[in-house]
């Protein structure tokens, strides 16, 4: 994903939350993924080198990188 894709991307979503080097954004528009080309719910950013994430509820996860970014697109069930 080239930084312009990611941009677009990025400015269509609702931002959500932000701490510990992880940010979300909620999908209020029903983008696509790039991974499975299926509308995503969240964007989970993991910006540092190591994070935990803890989860409430069973998700499919699509992974990709942006830079040193690992980007998470979540799939509710």
């Amino acid at each position: 994903m080239d930084e312009s894709e990611f941009d677009e991307m990025v400015s269509s979503l609702t931002p959500h939350e932000s701490a510990d080097g992880v940010t979300t954004y909620r999908n209020t528009v029903s983008i696509t993924c790039p991974a499975c080309d299926e509308p995503f719910d969240d964007l989970v950013i993991c910006e540092d080198e190591l994070n935990s994430l803890e989860l409430s509820m069973l998700l499919d996860i699509c992974v990709t990188t942006h830079e040193d970014d690992v980007l998470l697109f979540t799939h509710k069930h």
